[in-house]
Protein backbone atom coordinates (compact mmCIF):
# COMPACT_ATOMS: atom_id res chain seq x y z
CA UNK A 1 0.00 0.00 0.00
CA UNK A 2 1.34 3.42 -1.00
CA UNK A 3 -1.30 5.25 1.04
CA UNK A 4 0.96 7.65 2.93
CA UNK A 5 2.57 9.19 -0.15
CA UNK A 6 -0.36 8.92 -2.57
CA UNK A 7 -3.25 10.30 -0.49
CA UNK A 8 -1.78 13.80 0.04
CA UNK A 9 -1.01 14.04 -3.70
CA UNK A 10 -4.53 12.88 -4.57
CA UNK A 11 -5.91 15.40 -2.07
CA UNK A 12 -4.06 18.27 -3.81
CA UNK A 13 -5.17 17.05 -7.25
CA UNK A 14 -8.86 16.81 -6.31
CA UNK A 15 -8.65 20.11 -4.43
CA UNK A 16 -7.39 21.87 -7.56
CA UNK A 17 -9.99 20.13 -9.75
CA UNK A 18 -12.75 21.32 -7.43
CA UNK A 19 -11.32 24.86 -7.13
CA UNK A 20 -11.68 25.08 -10.90
CA UNK A 21 -15.18 23.67 -10.68
CA UNK A 22 -16.11 25.90 -7.73
CA UNK A 23 -14.90 29.12 -9.39
CA UNK A 24 -17.76 29.04 -11.91
CA UNK A 25 -20.59 28.03 -9.53
CA UNK A 26 -21.69 31.50 -8.33
CA UNK A 27 -21.03 32.99 -11.78
CA UNK A 28 -22.68 30.52 -14.19
CA UNK A 29 -26.33 31.56 -13.55
CA UNK A 30 -25.49 35.25 -14.20
CA UNK A 31 -23.12 34.44 -17.10
CA UNK A 32 -25.75 32.29 -18.83
CA UNK A 33 -28.38 34.96 -18.18
CA UNK A 34 -26.13 37.62 -19.79
CA UNK A 35 -25.78 35.43 -22.90
CA UNK A 36 -29.56 35.08 -23.02
CA UNK A 37 -30.56 32.02 -20.97
CA UNK A 38 -33.79 31.99 -18.97
CA UNK A 39 -34.13 29.96 -15.71
CA UNK A 40 -35.39 26.87 -17.61
CA UNK A 41 -32.44 26.99 -20.02
CA UNK A 42 -30.07 27.41 -17.08
CA UNK A 43 -31.57 24.25 -15.57
CA UNK A 44 -31.02 22.45 -18.88
CA UNK A 45 -27.45 23.78 -19.07
CA UNK A 46 -26.72 22.19 -15.69
CA UNK A 47 -28.63 19.02 -16.57
CA UNK A 48 -26.89 18.37 -19.92
CA UNK A 49 -23.51 18.26 -18.16
CA UNK A 50 -24.90 15.63 -15.79
CA UNK A 51 -26.51 13.69 -18.66
CA UNK A 52 -23.06 13.22 -20.22
CA UNK A 53 -21.70 12.13 -16.82
CA UNK A 54 -24.58 9.67 -16.44
CA UNK A 55 -23.70 8.04 -19.76
CA UNK A 56 -19.90 8.13 -19.59
CA UNK A 57 -18.89 7.75 -15.89
CA UNK A 58 -19.42 3.94 -15.83
CA UNK A 59 -17.43 3.63 -19.06
CA UNK A 60 -14.49 5.60 -17.60
CA UNK A 61 -14.69 3.52 -14.42
CA UNK A 62 -14.39 0.33 -16.45
CA UNK A 63 -11.60 1.78 -18.60
CA UNK A 64 -9.65 2.67 -15.43
CA UNK A 65 -10.10 -0.94 -14.22
CA UNK A 66 -8.46 -2.09 -17.45
CA UNK A 67 -5.77 0.46 -18.32
CA UNK A 68 -5.13 2.13 -14.95
CA UNK A 69 -6.28 5.15 -12.98
CA UNK A 70 -3.65 7.74 -13.95
CA UNK A 71 -4.27 8.00 -17.73
CA UNK A 72 -8.05 8.14 -17.21
CA UNK A 73 -7.70 10.87 -14.58
CA UNK A 74 -5.53 12.89 -16.98
CA UNK A 75 -8.19 12.63 -19.70
CA UNK A 76 -10.81 13.87 -17.21
CA UNK A 77 -8.79 16.87 -16.04
CA UNK A 78 -7.83 17.87 -19.61
CA UNK A 79 -11.52 17.71 -20.57
CA UNK A 80 -12.44 19.99 -17.69
CA UNK A 81 -9.81 22.56 -18.72
CA UNK A 82 -10.99 22.51 -22.34
CA UNK A 83 -14.63 22.88 -21.29
CA UNK A 84 -13.91 25.94 -19.12
CA UNK A 85 -11.89 27.54 -21.93
CA UNK A 86 -14.75 27.14 -24.43
CA UNK A 87 -17.23 28.52 -21.87
CA UNK A 88 -14.98 31.56 -21.32
CA UNK A 89 -15.00 32.25 -25.06
CA UNK A 90 -18.73 31.65 -25.52
CA UNK A 91 -20.77 34.44 -27.07
CA UNK A 92 -23.93 32.43 -27.77
CA UNK A 93 -25.97 29.96 -25.77
CA UNK A 94 -25.24 26.99 -28.07
CA UNK A 95 -21.51 27.44 -27.38
CA UNK A 96 -22.15 27.16 -23.63
CA UNK A 97 -24.13 23.97 -24.24
CA UNK A 98 -21.35 22.53 -26.44
CA UNK A 99 -18.76 23.30 -23.76
CA UNK A 100 -20.88 21.70 -21.04
CA UNK A 101 -21.37 18.56 -23.18
CA UNK A 102 -17.62 18.19 -23.87
CA UNK A 103 -16.86 18.84 -20.19
CA UNK A 104 -19.47 16.32 -19.05
CA UNK A 105 -18.18 13.54 -21.32
CA UNK A 106 -14.51 13.89 -20.37
CA UNK A 107 -14.62 15.14 -16.76
CA UNK A 108 -16.95 12.28 -15.79
CA UNK A 109 -13.69 10.32 -15.50
CA UNK A 110 -12.49 12.34 -12.49
CA UNK A 111 -14.57 11.38 -9.48
CA UNK A 112 -15.02 7.61 -10.08
CA UNK A 113 -11.31 7.26 -10.89
CA UNK A 114 -10.27 9.19 -7.77
CA UNK A 115 -12.54 7.03 -5.59
CA UNK A 116 -11.28 3.84 -7.26
CA UNK A 117 -7.71 5.06 -6.65
CA UNK A 118 -8.48 5.45 -2.93
CA UNK A 119 -10.07 1.99 -2.83
CA UNK A 120 -6.92 0.57 -4.49
CA UNK A 121 -4.51 2.02 -1.91
CA UNK A 122 -6.45 1.75 1.37
CA UNK A 123 -7.29 -1.13 3.69
CA UNK A 124 -10.97 -1.76 4.50
CA UNK A 125 -10.42 -0.25 7.95
CA UNK A 126 -9.09 3.02 6.51
CA UNK A 127 -11.35 3.17 3.44
CA UNK A 128 -13.76 5.65 5.04
CA UNK A 129 -10.88 7.95 5.95
CA UNK A 130 -9.54 7.83 2.38
CA UNK A 131 -12.94 8.60 0.87
CA UNK A 132 -13.35 11.38 3.44
CA UNK A 133 -10.10 12.95 2.26
CA UNK A 134 -11.48 13.08 -1.30
CA UNK A 135 -14.63 14.66 0.15
CA UNK A 136 -12.55 17.16 2.11
CA UNK A 137 -10.61 18.13 -1.03
CA UNK A 138 -13.97 18.70 -2.74
CA UNK A 139 -15.20 20.76 0.21
CA UNK A 140 -12.06 22.92 0.35
CA UNK A 141 -12.31 23.41 -3.41
CA UNK A 142 -15.71 24.94 -2.68
CA UNK A 143 -14.16 27.11 0.04
CA UNK A 144 -11.77 28.82 -2.34
CA UNK A 145 -13.41 28.29 -5.75
CA UNK A 146 -16.69 30.20 -5.33
CA UNK A 147 -14.95 33.01 -3.40
CA UNK A 148 -12.38 33.41 -6.19
CA UNK A 149 -15.17 33.23 -8.79
CA UNK A 150 -17.21 35.87 -6.98
CA UNK A 151 -14.26 38.25 -6.61
CA UNK A 152 -12.98 37.90 -10.20
CA UNK A 153 -16.49 38.22 -11.65
CA UNK A 154 -16.08 41.95 -10.86
CA UNK A 155 -13.54 42.16 -13.72
CA UNK A 156 -15.88 40.36 -16.14
CA UNK A 157 -18.17 37.34 -15.97
CA UNK A 158 -15.85 35.40 -18.33
CA UNK A 159 -12.70 35.92 -16.19
CA UNK A 160 -13.56 33.13 -13.68
CA UNK A 161 -13.87 30.65 -16.57
CA UNK A 162 -10.35 31.51 -17.82
CA UNK A 163 -9.06 31.05 -14.26
CA UNK A 164 -10.81 27.70 -13.94
CA UNK A 165 -9.31 26.54 -17.22
CA UNK A 166 -5.81 27.55 -16.14
CA UNK A 167 -6.23 25.78 -12.80
CA UNK A 168 -7.26 22.59 -14.61
CA UNK A 169 -4.23 22.56 -16.91
CA UNK A 170 -1.85 23.18 -13.96
CA UNK A 171 -3.49 20.21 -12.21
CA UNK A 172 -2.97 18.07 -15.32
CA UNK A 173 0.78 18.75 -15.20
CA UNK A 174 0.90 17.88 -11.48
CA UNK A 175 -0.87 14.56 -12.09
CA UNK A 176 1.54 13.69 -14.89
CA UNK A 177 4.60 14.44 -12.74
CA UNK A 178 3.59 13.37 -9.23
CA UNK A 179 0.83 10.75 -9.22
CA UNK A 180 1.85 7.11 -9.46
CA UNK A 181 -0.40 4.40 -10.91
CA UNK A 182 -2.38 2.55 -8.22
CA UNK A 183 -3.96 -0.21 -10.29
CA UNK A 184 -2.16 -3.52 -9.96
CA UNK A 185 -1.64 -5.07 -13.38
CA UNK A 186 -3.38 -8.42 -13.78
CA UNK A 187 -3.05 -10.68 -16.78
CA UNK A 188 -6.81 -11.02 -17.27
CA UNK A 189 -7.79 -7.44 -16.49
CA UNK A 190 -7.22 -6.06 -19.97
CA UNK A 191 -9.05 -8.90 -21.72
CA UNK A 192 -12.08 -9.51 -19.54
CA UNK A 193 -15.10 -7.36 -20.19
CA UNK A 194 -17.91 -7.36 -17.66
CA UNK A 195 -21.23 -5.57 -17.68
CA UNK A 196 -21.24 -2.14 -16.05
CA UNK A 197 -24.27 -3.42 -14.12
CA UNK A 198 -22.28 -6.10 -12.29
CA UNK A 199 -21.96 -3.78 -9.28
CA UNK A 200 -25.76 -3.34 -9.22
CA UNK A 201 -26.53 -6.52 -7.34
CA UNK A 202 -28.74 -7.53 -4.39
CA UNK A 203 -28.79 -5.34 -1.29
CA UNK A 204 -25.76 -3.38 -2.57
CA UNK A 205 -28.08 -1.74 -5.12
CA UNK A 206 -29.72 0.30 -2.31
CA UNK A 207 -26.53 2.39 -2.13
CA UNK A 208 -27.05 3.54 -5.73
CA UNK A 209 -30.64 4.58 -5.00
CA UNK A 210 -29.59 6.43 -1.84
CA UNK A 211 -26.98 8.34 -3.85
CA UNK A 212 -29.58 9.12 -6.53
CA UNK A 213 -32.05 10.58 -4.02
CA UNK A 214 -29.43 12.60 -2.12
CA UNK A 215 -28.02 13.96 -5.39
CA UNK A 216 -31.53 14.79 -6.65
CA UNK A 217 -32.34 16.88 -3.59
CA UNK A 218 -28.91 18.60 -3.52
CA UNK A 219 -28.99 19.61 -7.20
CA UNK A 220 -32.51 21.01 -6.79
CA UNK A 221 -31.11 23.25 -4.05
CA UNK A 222 -28.06 24.27 -6.13
CA UNK A 223 -30.21 25.21 -9.12
CA UNK A 224 -32.61 27.41 -7.14
CA UNK A 225 -30.68 28.78 -4.16
CA UNK A 226 -29.27 31.81 -6.05
CA UNK A 227 -32.80 32.90 -6.94
CA UNK A 228 -34.20 31.95 -3.51
CA UNK A 229 -31.49 33.90 -1.62
CA UNK A 230 -31.91 36.92 -3.94
CA UNK A 231 -35.69 37.02 -3.35
CA UNK A 232 -35.72 36.20 0.37
CA UNK A 233 -32.59 38.06 1.49
CA UNK A 234 -31.46 40.24 -1.45
CA UNK A 235 -28.12 38.43 -1.85
CA UNK A 236 -25.91 38.93 -4.93
CA UNK A 237 -23.28 36.75 -6.70
CA UNK A 238 -20.41 37.86 -4.43
CA UNK A 239 -22.38 37.14 -1.23
CA UNK A 240 -23.44 33.77 -2.65
CA UNK A 241 -19.78 33.01 -3.32
CA UNK A 242 -18.97 33.61 0.35
CA UNK A 243 -21.94 31.52 1.52
CA UNK A 244 -20.82 28.54 -0.58
CA UNK A 245 -17.29 29.14 0.76
CA UNK A 246 -18.48 28.89 4.38
CA UNK A 247 -20.55 25.77 3.59
CA UNK A 248 -17.57 24.16 1.83
CA UNK A 249 -15.23 24.90 4.73
CA UNK A 250 -17.61 23.28 7.25
CA UNK A 251 -18.12 20.27 4.99
CA UNK A 252 -14.37 19.86 4.43
CA UNK A 253 -13.61 20.00 8.17
CA UNK A 254 -16.10 17.22 8.87
CA UNK A 255 -15.02 15.03 5.94
CA UNK A 256 -11.28 15.46 6.43
CA UNK A 257 -11.31 15.17 10.20
CA UNK A 258 -14.37 13.17 11.21
CA UNK A 259 -15.54 10.76 8.48
CA UNK A 260 -12.59 8.40 8.98
CA UNK A 261 -12.99 8.35 12.76
CA UNK A 262 -16.77 8.03 12.64
CA UNK A 263 -16.78 5.20 10.09
CA UNK A 264 -14.09 3.35 12.05
CA UNK A 265 -16.04 3.70 15.31
CA UNK A 266 -19.67 3.33 14.18
CA UNK A 267 -19.43 1.93 10.64
CA UNK A 268 -20.43 3.53 7.33
CA UNK A 269 -24.11 2.61 7.67
CA UNK A 270 -24.60 4.66 10.86
CA UNK A 271 -22.69 7.62 9.42
CA UNK A 272 -24.86 7.58 6.26
CA UNK A 273 -28.05 7.62 8.35
CA UNK A 274 -26.76 10.37 10.65
CA UNK A 275 -25.80 12.44 7.61
CA UNK A 276 -29.29 12.10 6.17
CA UNK A 277 -30.92 13.27 9.43
CA UNK A 278 -28.71 16.41 9.61
CA UNK A 279 -29.25 17.02 5.87
CA UNK A 280 -33.06 16.91 6.27
CA UNK A 281 -32.90 19.36 9.21
CA UNK A 282 -30.72 21.69 7.10
CA UNK A 283 -33.23 21.61 4.24
CA UNK A 284 -36.03 22.62 6.61
CA UNK A 285 -33.97 25.47 8.09
CA UNK A 286 -33.23 26.95 4.65
CA UNK A 287 -36.90 27.97 4.49
CA UNK A 288 -36.20 30.37 7.38
CA UNK A 289 -33.38 32.26 5.57
CA UNK A 290 -33.84 36.05 5.82
CA UNK A 291 -30.30 37.51 5.64
CA UNK A 292 -26.66 36.66 4.86
CA UNK A 293 -25.95 35.17 8.31
CA UNK A 294 -28.95 32.83 8.39
CA UNK A 295 -28.26 31.75 4.79
CA UNK A 296 -24.65 30.88 5.72
CA UNK A 297 -25.58 29.01 8.94
CA UNK A 298 -28.50 26.99 7.55
CA UNK A 299 -26.75 26.07 4.30
CA UNK A 300 -23.71 24.95 6.32
CA UNK A 301 -25.87 22.69 8.53
CA UNK A 302 -27.24 21.12 5.35
CA UNK A 303 -23.71 20.85 3.92
CA UNK A 304 -22.36 19.07 7.03
CA UNK A 305 -25.00 16.36 6.77
CA UNK A 306 -24.88 16.02 3.01
CA UNK A 307 -21.07 16.05 2.94
CA UNK A 308 -20.54 12.87 4.97
CA UNK A 309 -22.98 10.78 2.93
CA UNK A 310 -21.04 10.43 -0.36
CA UNK A 311 -17.67 9.31 1.09
CA UNK A 312 -19.43 6.83 3.41
CA UNK A 313 -21.54 5.43 0.54
CA UNK A 314 -18.42 5.12 -1.66
CA UNK A 315 -16.48 3.39 1.12
CA UNK A 316 -19.27 0.92 1.88
CA UNK A 317 -19.82 0.21 -1.83
CA UNK A 318 -16.17 -0.65 -2.54
CA UNK A 319 -16.20 -2.98 0.48
CA UNK A 320 -19.44 -4.79 -0.42
CA UNK A 321 -19.42 -4.87 -4.22
CA UNK A 322 -17.92 -7.81 -6.12
CA UNK A 323 -17.24 -5.66 -9.20
CA UNK A 324 -13.97 -3.79 -9.82
CA UNK A 325 -13.45 -0.58 -7.88
CA UNK A 326 -13.64 1.54 -11.03
CA UNK A 327 -16.82 -0.16 -12.25
CA UNK A 328 -18.50 0.28 -8.84
CA UNK A 329 -17.57 3.93 -8.40
CA UNK A 330 -18.32 4.67 -12.06
CA UNK A 331 -21.85 3.34 -11.70
CA UNK A 332 -22.25 5.29 -8.43
CA UNK A 333 -21.22 8.48 -10.25
CA UNK A 334 -23.78 7.64 -12.92
CA UNK A 335 -26.60 7.48 -10.36
CA UNK A 336 -25.27 10.71 -8.83
CA UNK A 337 -25.51 12.30 -12.29
CA UNK A 338 -29.05 10.99 -12.83
CA UNK A 339 -30.04 12.90 -9.70
CA UNK A 340 -28.32 15.99 -11.09
CA UNK A 341 -30.25 15.66 -14.36
CA UNK A 342 -33.67 15.44 -12.73
CA UNK A 343 -32.90 17.83 -9.85
CA UNK A 344 -32.36 21.23 -11.56
CA UNK A 345 -35.46 21.19 -13.84
CA UNK A 346 -37.56 19.72 -11.00
CA UNK A 347 -36.20 22.34 -8.58
CA UNK A 348 -36.87 25.13 -11.08
CA UNK A 349 -40.42 23.89 -11.68
CA UNK A 350 -41.14 23.62 -7.94
CA UNK A 351 -39.59 27.06 -7.37
CA UNK A 352 -41.89 28.57 -10.01
CA UNK A 353 -44.91 27.28 -8.05
CA UNK A 354 -43.67 28.39 -4.62
CA UNK A 355 -40.14 29.52 -3.72
CA UNK A 356 -39.93 27.26 -0.65
CA UNK A 357 -41.17 24.13 -2.43
CA UNK A 358 -37.75 22.77 -3.58
CA UNK A 359 -36.63 22.68 0.08
CA UNK A 360 -39.81 21.10 1.45
CA UNK A 361 -39.43 18.46 -1.30
CA UNK A 362 -35.78 18.08 -0.29
CA UNK A 363 -36.81 17.16 3.25
CA UNK A 364 -39.30 14.57 1.94
CA UNK A 365 -36.79 13.01 -0.50
CA UNK A 366 -34.12 12.78 2.22
CA UNK A 367 -36.57 11.05 4.58
CA UNK A 368 -37.46 8.56 1.80
CA UNK A 369 -33.74 7.82 1.28
CA UNK A 370 -33.31 7.35 5.05
CA UNK A 371 -36.20 4.86 5.27
CA UNK A 372 -35.04 2.97 2.17
CA UNK A 373 -31.56 2.57 3.63
CA UNK A 374 -33.02 1.55 7.01
CA UNK A 375 -34.95 -1.33 5.39
CA UNK A 376 -31.93 -2.72 3.50
CA UNK A 377 -29.24 -1.99 6.09
CA UNK A 378 -29.31 -5.46 7.78
CA UNK A 379 -28.90 -7.27 4.43
CA UNK A 380 -26.20 -4.85 3.32
CA UNK A 381 -24.18 -5.30 6.49
CA UNK A 382 -24.47 -9.08 6.18
CA UNK A 383 -22.71 -9.12 2.79
CA UNK A 384 -19.08 -10.10 2.93
CA UNK A 385 -17.15 -8.33 0.18
CA UNK A 386 -15.01 -10.38 -2.17
CA UNK A 387 -13.37 -7.32 -3.58
CA UNK A 388 -11.32 -5.88 -0.74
Amino acid sequence: MQTKSALPILFVVMFLVMVGFGIIIPVLPFYAEEIGANPTELGLLMAVYSLMQLIFAPMWGQVSDRIGRKPVMMIGIAGLGLSFLIQAMSTELWMLFAARIIGGILSSANMPTAMAYVADITTEENRGKGMGIIGAATGLGFVFGPAIGGIFSKISLSTPFYLASGSSFITLILVFILLKESKQKKSHSSKEKTSIWKAFNGAVSVLFFVQLLISLSLSGLEATFAYFAAKKAGLDAIQLGYIFMIMGFGSAMVQGGLVGRLTKKYGESSVIQGGMIVSAIGFGLILLVHNFTTAAIYLTIFGLGNGVIRPSVSSLLTKRSTAGHGSSTGLLSSFDSLGRIIGPPLGGWLFSMAIGLPYITGVIITIIAFLLFLVFRPQLNAIKAHNS
